[in-house]
């Protein structure tokens, strides 16, 4: 069966030593600061002088800050992750410049995962073991999975997130086998209650990872808004609830993991919505549901696995009256509020709300897929 060759990254958990974690802890501040200082000078440059600075400008400054006495120690960590900083840093303003994302902010120490990037000259890989440029021994990583024969990882990314853990992602070229061609199609009509409805009429569970754990979190906060800054139980509270949003975190990307990898593995084209979730969220009485239930990640993972096994993941516009409309006749009815879960239809079609959309969604996708973007229903 033909095979696609993609990059592939492969994350594993690492324990470092003590000299290793100082190291790493140096290069993370590094980075940071090159990172924020590079952003203030863009910033400056541009409402002092109205002049863009490039990622070039950004590296020569990089050199110049090595050779100052006050910042000498920039010279300490390897220069792989020092650059690749300024590599994100010029990503954050090409997806700002898009209108993709908002303006580039400042890494706050404690605040966000710690990362440091080390491409192939930064970095050794022999005997299955990984050494780290400017450290003596090799990193201690649980191998949960095997990398693939004969691949040669190209870059590796260190990270420790805010509950102390340390990981690994290791990018390879790894041939994926695609899935065996199939006829089957399904919409996907992402809900709170059910987190999605299928047009087959399967409704999938939302697990609702959060509202679990949402007593034992707010009791955490409670306790660590009550610490006094800069001590060391505000910081073992803060740990605490680190520790409750990871284990949130893990739960939710498993969950979805299970759920895109059984859709993308049983259908040849899915169906979903083209939701804007950004403003979505900012109806206060569901962003929380809305986040908990991360129909973004869930599309991204569905959209990488089908580029990888050979599927197709068709989004349809999100102005598009899947609710209103009938699956049977194609009547759209005038007014659909939120509480109206079954509707009748005056062709004498009864429609529960969500299968009916998933139907909706799954039509107007194989629409999309054989002539093209931008077709919508008729309003009749």
């Amino acid at each position: 069966m033909a095979g696609r060759v993609v990059k592939r990254a492969f994350k594993y958990r690492f324990y470092p030593t003590a000299v290793q974690a100082e190291q790493l802890a140096r290069t993370f501040g590094c980075t940071r600061y090159v990172y924020n200082r590079a952003l203030a000078e863009r910033s400056r440059t541009w409402s002092q002088e109205q002049r863009r600075v490039t990622y070039s400008d950004t590296s020569r400054m990089l050199t110049g800050w090595k050779r100052d006495t006050e910042t000498a120690w920039l010279s300490e960590p390897s220069k792989g992750p020092l650059q690749e900083s300024l590599r994100q840093l010029q990503g954050a303003f090409d997806r700002f410049w898009r209108k993709q994302s908002r303006y580039p902010q400042f890494k706050r120490k404690g605040h966000s995962k710690d990362s440091a990037t080390y491409y192939a000259n930064c970095f050794t890989y022999r005997g299955g073991q990984i050494r780290l440029a400017k450290q003596s021994e090799p990193l201690d990583i649980r191998w949960s999975r095997p990398l693939p024969e004969g691949c040669a990882p190209s870059q590796v990314t260190v990270s420790r997130h805010a509950r102390g853990r340390y990981h690994i992602s290791i990018l390879v070229e790894d041939t994926i086998p695609e899935h065996p061609p199939t006829d089957r199609v399904v919409g996907l009509d992402a809900g709170i209650t059910s987190l999605y409805t299928l047009s087959t009429g399967e409704k999938i569970t939302n697990p609702r990872h959060e509202r679990k754990d949402r007593e034992r979190l707010a009791k955490a906060q409670r306790a660590l808004a009550k610490k006094k800054k800069g001590s060391r139980n505000r910081a073992k509270a803060r740990l605490k609830v680190a520790k409750i949003h990871g284990r949130i975190t893990d739960r939710r990307r498993d969950y979805l993991h299970t759920l895109s990898t059984r859709l993308v593995r049983e259908n040849q084209v899915i169906a979903i919505e083209d939701l804007s979730v950004r403003n979505m969220v900012r109806n206060r009485s569901l962003s929380r549901a809305i986040s908990d239930a991360s129909w973004s990640e869930f599309r991204s993972m569905l959209e990488y696995k089908a580029d990888w096994y050979g599927r197709r993941v068709v989004a349809i516009d999100r102005f598009c009256p899947s609710s209103k409309t009938c699956s049977v006749c194609g009547a759209i009815a005038s007014t659909m509020p939120l509480n109206v879960r079954e509707w009748a239809c005056r062709c004498g079609a009864v429609h529960d709300r969500d299968v009916n959309a998933a139907k909706n969604i799954v039509a107007v996708g194989l629409t999309v897929t054989a002539c093209g973007d931008g077709v919508r229903p008729p309003r009749t």
